[in-house]
């Protein structure tokens, strides 16, 4: 399987098509861990540096434009907040961004604090989704963040944000090293991912990624 032309099945291509066309819910925000919902869903969390697009491409994933909050603002998401699809067995958890050198560093502190709780706590996180933009490639902000997860011996898959601003050439060759990088890291999943939340290309195989999670979690999508 190449990194930048994943082969899923049209099953779960279907799967994450009616995964994402659900309804959503947001449940809440969360600043500890003693404010964590129950742990009876699978959970699949997205982390990225301030202004990755992680929002957008939140909105984008689950067909809904307002749910997930977009800012122009870095570090605006400063909570773990949940969301979750009507009659589906998961939770999708907006991670707060990293990497915003102007944060004050006691709130730096405490989110960094808080990401590091949850990675080590929640037994139902069943993988992160790291968000990596495009144009920039790993950031030494980033390869922390890689390390923290594999530490914590968390399952993660990096998700390329912003794909639409490359050329397919630059965007082969970004995918190609980006996959080389992240091979490195003992809890990387081995497949890059690149998306748009502009043009939704990448979309489809995001949701059907999703889809392979639960399935593989005995909690298929119906």
């Amino acid at each position: 399987m190449t990194t930048s032309e994943p082969a899923f099945s049209p099953e779960l291509l279907a799967a994450g098509e009616r995964l994402a066309v659900r309804p959503w819910t947001f449940v809440k925000s969360v600043v500890g861990l003693d404010h964590l919902p129950e742990g009876n869903r699978i959970e699949i969390a997205f982390a990225g540096r301030s202004n990755v697009g992680k929002s957008s491409l939140l909105n984008a994933l689950i067909a809904n434009k307002g749910l997930a909050r977009t800012s122009n603002t870095p570090g605006r998401t400063q909570e773990l907040n949940y969301f979750r699809p009507d009659n589906g067995d998961m939770y999708l958890v907006d991670m707060p961004g990293y990497g915003f050198a102007k944060a004050p560093k006691d709130k730096v502190d405490a989110w960094t604090a808080l990401v590091q709780d949850y990675l080590k706590g929640r037994q139902t996180l069943a993988r992160v989704f790291l968000l990596i933009d495009a144009r920039h490639g790993i950031k030494a902000v980033d390869a922390g963040i890689m390390e923290m997860l594999d530490t914590a011996a968390v399952s993660y898959q990096i998700v390329l944000t912003k794909a639409d601003k490359l050329n397919p050439y630059e965007l082969a060759g970004i995918t190609t090293a980006t996959h080389q990088a992240a091979s490195k890291h003992p809890a990387a999943y081995p497949l890059t991912l690149a998306t748009s939340s502009e043009t939704g290309s990448g979309v489809p195989e995001l949701r059907a990624q999703m889809a392979m999670i639960l399935e593989e979690r005995g909690r298929p999508v119906r």
